[in-house]
């Protein structure tokens, strides 16, 4: 094999449609655009979701409803979850930088206790917000509460 001899792959590469070249090559006369209405001339620019002069999508589908800007989306942590993390790794405190160290939540996540399973450990627990029955659970086995 020599440099001289290299050649691309067959099929590979393609020659580029030679557009508004004179009618013998096949492309002249309308180059391609068929005849009149906007998209025939130059300059032509569609707006995003131009529907031909219908009424688009956008402004015939009907509109309800907002979104609050100020909405706090809570993290919910089950008492079972913190039971499990408690066991495994032999915890007494279990506190918001405990959970994102173990992957639980995010730093920026706002942690919500809920009361789904049972303890069965004294535990420190320290989150954002808490439920009624986690806070009876907690305390019911001696443990203690702080919100942050």
């Amino acid at each position: 094999m020599k440099l001289h001899t290299l050649q691309p792959a067959e099929g590979s590469i393609k020659s580029n449609k030679r557009i508004g070249r004179g009618t013998g090559s096949g492309r002249g006369g309308t180059s391609t655009r068929g005849h009149k209405g906007a998209k025939s001339r130059s300059g032509y620019k569609s707006k995003l979701g131009f529907e031909g002069g219908q009424m688009p999508l956008q402004r015939r589908v009907p509109k309800f409803g907002f979104k609050s800007l100020n909405k706090v989306v809570h993290k919910p942590i089950n008492l079972d979850i913190i039971q499990a993390l408690a066991s495994e790794y032999n915890l007494v405190d279990v506190s918001f930088e405990t959970l994102v160290e173990h992957g639980l939540v995010s730093k920026k996540d706002v942690v919500k206790v809920l009361g789904r399973g049972e303890l069965t450990t004294k535990l420190n627990v320290s989150a954002h917000l808490f439920s009624a029955s986690a806070v009876e659970a907690i305390e019911k086995v001696g443990g203690t509460v702080n919100k942050l």
